[in-house]
């Protein structure tokens, strides 16, 4: 699927998310990939929506501490900061998936349409 945006803005922290999906993976855990800029003054890449034992959840960039735990690189400092990034990002996937239903749609009908009820498309033996 192709990239999708969607703008996300808190009135009260003052924060704007463009959030915009590189890629939707219908199976796996790994369901897409997502860059957000933040007040078109800072961007972050590789974030990750995945599917987990409770449903939906963003995953930071991250790497692997010396202990074998992960660290995530950069991150909300705000449990409320956190809950808005996140919400932006589902959002965006929510968006994206629909768009995407859609496109199938019209693209099964302009296939259809063209030989539906044009005898010179259809082709007897």
């Amino acid at each position: 699927m192709g990239k999708t945006t969607s703008k996300q803005k808190k009135e009260d922290s003052g924060l704007h998310y463009d959030v915009k999906i590189q890629s939707i993976r219908p199976e796996g855990t790994l369901r897409a990939t997502a860059t957000v800029n933040i007040n078109n003054a800072f961007a972050i890449r590789g974030i990750k929506l995945m599917e987990g034992s409770k449903g939906l959840f963003v995953s930071m960039p991250s790497y692997k501490a010396g202990n074998g735990e992960y660290k995530d690189i950069c991150f909300p400092c705000t449990s409320e900061s956190r809950k808005d990034f996140d919400q932006a990002v589902l959002n965006a996937y929510e968006q994206a998936l629909t768009q995407g239903h859609a496109q199938e749609q019209k693209d099964e009908q302009k296939q259809e349409g063209p030989t539906q009820g044009n005898p010179s498309q259809e082709m007897t033996m």
